[in-house]
């Protein structure tokens, strides 16, 4: 056993003899086994244990064990208490989750407060099985029928490669005992009742069932690669600007899954990826929203941005130089010059015909303009339309009106008609957009 993990750790890059590394020692025969594995392939490890202080006395069993066994093999250790319940009640967790949560932040810390490598579990062969059968019965793609990575940051498994019953008998043949947590020995969540109930009917059905479900899962693993690779290569040709072309898309052998693949970094739920692909069909303009971006299904194209602050209104009391949120100024200035701007981000106007105070805002429904050049007025939204802005350019618009909520300019897009320099003008104002 101790060739294969060794074998294991070596071809999966997992640890570094040059480094030192933690241990996440339970107290149980699975973290018990890599402690003493670890140990005799001589890395240099020191042990962390969480007290959850969820099950009574054998919380502090296990515990008082941990010490022991540190102590035993002169190793050292780091212990730690949670109050699990207060924390899952906070932050409306399961206490499942809540554990997970407050032991994978822990570590993290740890391993940096030390300057050790990696952080080694113990989740070896048969917890990958009961992941893939737990991942399948709850509906999953490619990704989930992989089961357990042997990496996942810096956080490591050497034991996969072995099963229970080869870790029981390790530790057997060494006379080396354990603790067992009284709570896996009971039936109520659903992966338990996998390793209690459902994989023992399994292994009647076929003997190997779990060895051969493992199998599986490495060789679903070497075909994620193959697959994540075409994945990678489509996307890096449709997803360009934060815009996709739906043409394109369709044109692929899964565009549902591609879709998938696109928006789940983007914290898309996968419900999401499905209304978006149905919508491909529909009209222009359907909006999409996660807690980070936006999506919008624009004529012939896909278009995902972030989603940004919301902008209060600025307003203007006089000339000067005002910031707008975090990116934006916007500076105002009266001027003899009466020469007329050409570019997108400047603005003259007649200084005569403007009230102050000025105010810069986003466009609002029912909007009008009489854009300059142009006969009579045009709701904004029209105007973008026709300039072909989408959706979410066009909520994004800014407008800057006078005192009498008049739009002055549709900011690098038009002036007002009605605010014209013409042979009448002595002052022009002179709006500036500028980053910040």
């Amino acid at each position: 056993m101790l060739r294969k993990i060794a074998d294991f750790i070596g071809r999966n890059h997992l640890l570094d003899h040059a480094q030192k590394h933690i241990v996440a020692l339970s107290g149980g025969a699975d973290s018990v086994a890599l402690l003493l594995v670890l140990k005799q392939l001589d890395y240099d490890i020191e042990v962390a244990h969480c007290n959850f202080q969820l099950r009574g006395t054998e919380s502090v069993r296990d515990e008082q064990f941990v010490v022991s066994l540190c102590k035993k093999l002169s190793v050292p250790y780091h212990l730690i208490h949670f109050d699990t319940n207060i924390y899952a009640s906070l932050h409306q967790v399961s206490l499942e989750m809540a554990a997970r949560d407050l032991r994978y932040r822990y570590f993290e810390q740890l391993r940096q407060d030390i300057g050790a490598g990696e952080v080694c579990v113990a989740h070896h062969q048969d917890d990958a099985v009961e992941t893939l059968l737990l991942n399948l019965i709850r509906g999953t793609g490619i990704h989930g029928l992989t089961g357990i990575r042997p990496r996942n940051g810096h956080v490591v498994r050497p034991l996969l490669c072995v099963s229970r019953m080869e870790i029981v008998s390790f530790l057997d043949t060494a006379g080396q005992d354990y603790v067992t947590d009284s709570s896996n020995l009971v039936p109520d969540v659903v992966r338990n009742k996998l390793r209690l109930q459902v994989i023992p009917l399994l292994k009647q059905i076929s003997p190997a069932a779990s060895e051969n479900i493992a199998r599986t899962a490495a060789r679903m693993a070497e075909a994620e690669q193959i697959f994540n690779q075409s994945v990678r290569s489509a996307l890096s040709e449709l997803y360009v600007d934060g815009t996709v072309e739906i043409a394109s898309l369709l044109r692929q052998p899964s565009p549902q899954y591609l879709i998938h693949e696109l928006l789940t970094p983007f914290a898309f739920t996968p419900a999401q990826t499905v209304q978006v692909f149905e919508a491909l069909s529909g009209p222009s303009g359907r909006l999409f929203q996660s807690p980070t971006h936006e999506l919008v299904i624009d004529r012939e194209r896909l278009v995902i941005e972030k989603r940004s602050e919301p902008v209060s209104p600025l307003v203007i009391p006089e000339t000067g130089t005002y910031r707008l949120g975090e990116v934006l100024r916007f500076c105002f200035e009266v001027v003899e010059d009466t020469t007329v701007s050409r570019t997108a981000d400047l603005a003259t106007v007649d200084a005569d015909k403007a009230d102050f105070p000025l105010t810069v805002r986003l466009v609002q429904a029912g909007d009008r303009f009489h854009p300059f050049g142009m006969k009579g007025s045009r709701l904004v939204s029209d105007y973008l339309t026709d300039r072909k802005r989408n959706l979410l350019q066009k909520r994004r618009q800014l407008v800057v009106t006078d005192g009498s909520n008049r739009i002055i300019w549709l900011v690098g897009e038009r002036t007002d008609q009605r605010f014209a320099v013409d042979g009448q003008t002595s002052r022009v104002l002179r709006i500036k957009k500028l980053s910040c």
